[in-house]
């Protein structure tokens, strides 16, 4: 796990000066402690970097950037291969010579020198990465398929950098501190920015599953994975099979996951998921599995503390286990390093545990920790999608047009557009799925009260279903089997995971340098499971019907059958105390000095003491004051 950083000039007049470009690697130093190193192309029009978190292969033959034995193909990588040391033989009976013992990424520089740009179908792992081949000079820049690992660009007529991180693009201080608005207006219904767009005009992301070749000037870029094109239906429709090939895959998955050169443990919250990573991490073991659990000084109304659970776990498998409980002070420390790590605004508060659990993690010599995300995703484990689910199934019932058109009119009469109702309506009045992921912050109708007149004039009729609308279309063209449930777990896979869940956790595990694995998100996992029947998937309308049963006999019963309860921060209870205060005051002076938000509206917002809406807005808030207004 790294951090990479990477600038092209298409200039005569203009290189990278190295000390400038060492100081913009830096600004990831968190990402790698272990070391840093440059590579320029002897005319200096290209520029390559790296920071290293050592993980495989430990020894400095392994480090970044990287080049093959003539010198001719480069590369800078952040992430891990799993599958490295299957591959590294097929390629030596092919002639190619190592001089590293067992650097996944040299392999990745003789797979690319064998088979090209294909070779990132023969990787099983996450990563970002760059590959220049100075014979043919060109470039290309690959994220993984399901947008574990971050990567960022900038391209304008004479230059294209690209980085782990944003503040490694800002720091070469050839790109203008803006708002793209779109992005703005995206970011307060999704709490995060989606697709390709970031809050920082012409700075990009790349998409999951996507490589860009840059060339004479020029990118282009090309998906090369969608879980459409490979989750192939299941020949088998036995529960049993089902759910033991689940269990064999998930096993594959974390046993991939535990190669490493440095100590490695799990995130242990005391769910279903994380408790599955646990004791299959366990099988096998001579030592005991090292786990991490964070909760709370006191169970609030909105959030029990589930550390009860994490010990049992614990317990069942005789991990070395350790804990941290964290109160409100915690919290309101380290705002300015979270706005600081996420670059732009990640607006979910679970952010805050993820940050103090890798920090307990690192604090006791571990390296690297496997984490739970995507189970829920995979097998309809939130019990509002349940929800969801049963409202879309009920509007596709032909026949209540005109119901829904009388429902909604009487609502609109009631003054009650803000309503979650309403705007369910409205969606299905349009056609539109009712379902735009697994979290929202704000309806399209409450997104214009909260907006001023002149932002609410600037966007005109754009809503954010545009964000929602490539990925509805490609699903109803593409999917074999377009049912409510794969709409719900395709649409995550493709906003919801990569840019907000995935997301907070590369971003605050490696502000610890910490790097955190996702079994649950192999790729062949998430084949198989996309591939299940949804009648199996979902029998009965059970949350995570068919993967409890695959993991009935691998952890507790009273883990498995105990009521969901998600990863959580008690933002409701803490806004009563110092973060009201703090939040009245940040929201309110930057609703004074810029044109953003209705300040009638805001009022209204912070008179109910609404936490979680007010925890996006004040996201958004301390990330403008830094990244934008540059306010210390």
């Amino acid at each position: 796990m790294c951090g990479i950083i990477g600038w092209l000039v298409n200039s005569d007049n203009f290189s990278p000066d190295e000390k400038l470009f060492t100081k913009m690697r830096d600004t990831m130093i968190h990402r790698g402690p272990d070391g840093g190193a440059n590579w320029f192309s002897k005319n200096r029009r290209v520029a390559l970097g790296h920071r290293r978190l050592s993980i495989i292969d430990v020894s400095s033959t392994a480090n970044m950037p990287m080049c093959n034995e003539d010198g001719t193909i480069w590369i800078t990588f952040n992430g891990e291969i799993y599958n490295h040391a299957e591959i590294r033989p097929i390629l030596e009976a092919k002639g190619h010579k190592f001089k590293t013992d067992h650097s996944d990424t040299e392999v990745m520089i003789h797979a690319f020198e064998e088979w090209g740009i294909d070779c990132v179908h023969k990787f099983r792992g996450m990563f970002a990465f760059a590959i220049w081949n100075d014979k043919k000079k060109e470039l290309f820049l690959v994220r993984d398929r399901i947008g574990i690992k971050p990567l960022y660009y900038y391209l304008d007529g004479n230059n294209l950098i690209f980085a782990s991180e944003i503040k490694a693009i800002l720091a070469s201080n050839i790109v203008s501190r803006s708002m793209h608005p779109e992005a703005f207006y995206h970011y307060l219904s999704f709490l995060t920015t989606p697709g390709t767009q970031t809050l920082f005009n012409n700075i990009h992301k790349l998409a999951p599953g996507s490589y860009a070749l840059f060339k004479e000037n020029k990118l282009q870029v090309k998906k090369y994975w969608d879980v459409l094109d490979f989750a192939k239906p299941l020949k088998i429709t036995s529960e049993d099979e089902i759910s033991e090939m689940l269990l064999a895959e998930l096993k594959t998955a974390v046993r991939y996951r535990k190669v490493s050169d440095v100590p490695v443990g799990v995130f242990l919250s005391g769910g279903i998921d994380s408790s599955t990573n646990t004791a299959l991490f366990s099988e096998g073991e001579a030592k005991p599995v090292k786990t991490f659990a964070i909760g709370y000084d006191q169970d609030y109304g909105t959030y029990k503390n589930e550390l009860y659970y994490a010990q049992m776990m614990a317990d069942f498998v005789k991990a070395d286990h350790h804990e941290l409980k964290l109160n409100i002070n915690d919290l309101i420390n380290f705002l300015p390093k979270l706005i600081f790590h996420q670059d732009e605004p990640i607006a979910d508060p679970v952010c805050i545990p993820v940050y103090y659990v890798s920090k307990l993690a690192r604090d006791n010599k571990v390296i690297v920790c496997q984490v739970g995300e995507g189970s829920d995703e995979l097998f309809c484990g939130y019990p509002s999608w349940k929800k969801f689910f049963n409202i879309q199934r009920a509007g596709n019932i032909p026949g209540t047009y005109l119901f829904k058109k009388i429902a909604s009119s009487y609502l609109e009469y009631k003054n009650c557009q803000q309503t979650v109702h309403y705007e369910w309506l409205r969606r299905n009045m349009l056609h539109q799925p009712i379902f735009w992921g697994g979290a929202e912050a704000f309806f399209e109708t409450e997104k214009r009260e909260l907006l001023s007149d002149e932002m609410n004039k600037k966007f005109g009729d754009l809503t954010s279903y545009e964000a929602i609308r490539p990925i509805y279309e490609n699903f109803k063209n593409k999917a074999q089997e377009p049912s409510i449930l794969n709409w719900m777990t395709y649409l995550d896979l493709n906003l919801r995971l990569p840019e907000l869940l995935l997301m907070r956790v590369d971003k605050m595990s490696m502000a610890t340098s910490i790097e955190t694995r996702v079994p649950f998100l192999d790729h062949k996992f998430v084949e198989l499971a996309f591939a299940i029947p949804e009648k199996i998937k979902f029998k009965n309308h059970q949350l995570k019907y068919i993967l409890k049963k695959a993991v009935r006999n691998t952890i507790p019963q009273e883990i498995i059958d105990r009521k969901k309860q998600g990863f959580g921060v008690p933002i409701y209870e803490w806004f009563f105390d110092k973060l009201g205060d703090f939040t009245y005051k940040k929201i309110m002076a930057f609703t004074k000095r810029t044109n953003y938000f209705n300040p009638q509206y805001i009022e209204i917002l912070l008179k109910q003491k609404d936490g979680v809406k007010l925890w996006y807005l004040l996201n958004f808030v301390l990330w403008h004051e830094k990244w934008i207004e540059n306010k210390k």
